[in-house]
């Protein structure tokens, strides 16, 4: 597999996306990505090279390949001579401490398995998590280790080996305990198909799912990443998220570090600050950037012509990206931002890739390893510009990104495969020129009178009105036309919530939207209900919605079109 990673490297450096996707990729009947790439590529060619770039705003940390080759071989010596064995659990729940990038090597080479939890879940998420698979070991940070503890003792479970992050506590080891480790390691004996990662997903419709993913399917799968980004060999990466969900993953770790590129980290306490998070990405010269529609958002407040930066290529992914807010970052940065697509199951399946042409408000098309259609429920491919489901093809004989399970639920197993297709449960369609465009999640499509309205449509026209910060728009309960649109609207701080900006939006949306699409209620909202990944929750907003209307309540910031 060597071999196979270092030519897909030459191709996405060269833009061959079209060799790339006839490129023959065997399943090799071992594969440990920490040997076979992160070692014998990184480590081998570039081992004095910068792999991750840690600050906290003050101090400034270089990391070389080998450096962190070395400190996550000392972790894993610790934890084998600690009784730790192949195929244990692991969980961790700490923010962006450089141990995080240790911990998911040692997982990999060891062959164990991970539960990534962010540190924004709480005691009873912690408990949840334990009693679907209790782990072996916890690697925290100070700010998590309580509710390690109390999740411990609400479960009635004790974990074997507690690591924490950074100082000391009481029952818990500390790096230093693992200084006197040796600086080479074993490489566990691991196949393409064993678990490496159980995620637990974001809960957009409902409690989490536990997604398994293998050694091959995000090792390999994320050089599709790899490729829509358009990483290269030198670049400076900085992706913004957090661990514990699966974007880090994507971005932080497997997509750069397939690539060889220097990973960039930035670890803020206390709230996101767009002016200084700005400036960081100035003064380590970022040139390959990905962030969320959330965060991109509050960046493009900001002068963004005041800052010099070193961008080669932008992204944005988690939910679909306003025509908008790529052109509020074009105008600022002079980089177009690209969207693209993919979940906690998946890799990036669909992509605008760097140097092809963009549509904007489209996803872009599928990416190389993954054949994506448009499909009904009953398998049948839909025609162009007829909508349908987001699903892939998994009888091609060929290997992809996609996860290979659901953690004991064969209910939810069966639902998604089908047909021999993947349902992703989003919908959308595509064009004549097979870009695909997104309608929203199954369960986000309104339903109104005879008509179907996709949420993001409506949402991406109300921010380009001046006023409006965000917007979630769902279905409210309607005697009549069974729903009625709703914007739920977080206006810009130098606006009020009134019957003036209300009359305002209702008249841009009616300009611009068919009327069957256009909110008939608008509710001005402090914020939105969101994931730890940063996605709108509209299942939060419509259960609240249904519930308001059974009850004959009308909120205070309420307001309804007027004819």
């Amino acid at each position: 597999m060597e071999q196979v990673f270092r030519e897909i490297r030459k191709l996405i450096a060269e833009k061959r996306f079209d060799a790339l996707r006839m490129l023959h990729i065997p399943k090799p009947y071992k594969f440990n990505w920490v040997k076979e790439v992160f070692e014998d590529i990184h480590v081998k060619d570039t081992p004095d090279a910068t792999a991750l770039l840690w600050t906290n705003g003050t101090e400034v940390k270089h990391y070389t390949f080998r450096e962190i080759s070395n400190l996550s071989n000392r972790l894993l010596n610790f934890l084998r001579n600690n009784g730790i064995i192949q195929d244990d659990v692991l969980l961790t729940q700490m923010a962006l401490q450089p141990i995080n990038w240790l911990a998911l090597l040692a997982t990999i080479k060891g062959g164990f398995r991970m539960i990534p939890a962010a540190t924004i879940l709480g005691v009873h998420d912690i408990v949840y998590r334990f009693g679907k698979l209790m782990p072996e070991v916890v690697i925290a940070d100070a700010d998590n280790a309580q509710k390690i503890e109390e999740a411990e003792e609400l479960a009635g479970k004790t974990v074997r080996i507690k690591i924490i992050a950074e100082g000391k506590r009481a029952g818990w080891y500390s790096m230093e305990d693992m200084a006197h480790e040796g600086d080479e390691a074993g490489v566990a004996n691991t196949m393409p198909d064993d678990p490496l990662f159980l995620f637990f997903t974001s809960g957009t419709t409902g409690m989490p799912k536990v997604v398994i993913h293998t050694h091959m399917s995000y090792p390999l799968g994320h050089m599709t990443t790899a490729s829509w980004v358009g990483l290269q060999k030198g670049d400076i990466h900085y992706n913004i998220s957090q661990p514990g969900w699966a974007k880090f993953a994507w971005s932080s770790f497997f997509a750069p570090w397939g690539i060889g590129a220097t990973v960039f980290a930035y670890h803020q306490r206390g709230r996101f600050n767009a002016a200084e998070t700005l400036s960081l990405i100035e003064q380590h010269k970022i040139t390959t950037f990905c962030a969320p529609p959330t965060v991109l958002r509050m960046l493009i407040l900001e002068d963004l012509k005041a800052y010099k930066f070193s961008f080669r290529e932008c992204v944005a992914a988690g939910e679909p990206l306003n025509p908008e807010v790529i052109e509020q970052w074009q105008k600022g940065t002079g980089i177009l931002i690209r969207d693209g697509f993919g979940q906690t199951e998946s890799t990036c399946m669909v992509g605008n890739l760097p140097g092809g042409k963009v549509k904007f408000g489209s996803m872009g098309k599928p990416t190389f390893l993954y054949d994506v259609v448009i499909a009904d429920d009953d398998g049948n491919i839909q025609a162009d510009g007829e909508e349908g489901n987001i699903c892939v093809k998994m009888d091609t004989g060929k290997p992809n990104g996609i996860f290979h399970d659901y953690f004991g639920d064969m209910e939810k197993k069966l639902s998604v495969f089908k047909h021999g297709l993947y349902y992703t449960g989003d919908k959308a369609y595509r064009d004549e020129d097979g870009y695909i465009w997104f309608v929203g999640r199954d369960d986000d499509v309104i339903k109104s009178s005879d008509y179907r309205v996709g949420p993001f449509e409506v949402e991406s026209v109300l921010l380009e009105h001046e006023s409006v910060q965000e917007s979630a728009v769902v279905g409210s309960p309607h005697s009549i036309k069974g729903f009625e649109v709703k914007a739920f609207i977080v206006l810009n701080k130098e606006h009020v919530a009134g019957d003036d900006v209300a009359n305002e939006l209702f008249a841009f949306a009616r300009k611009n939207l068919a009327p069957y699409k256009m909110p008939r209620i608008i509710e001005f909202v402090t914020e939105l209900p969101k994931t730890i990944s940063g996605k709108i929750r509209r299942v939060e907003l419509r259960a609240r919605e249904a519930e308001s209307k059974a009850k004959g309540i009308r909120p205070e910031h309420e307001y309804g079109y007027v004819k």
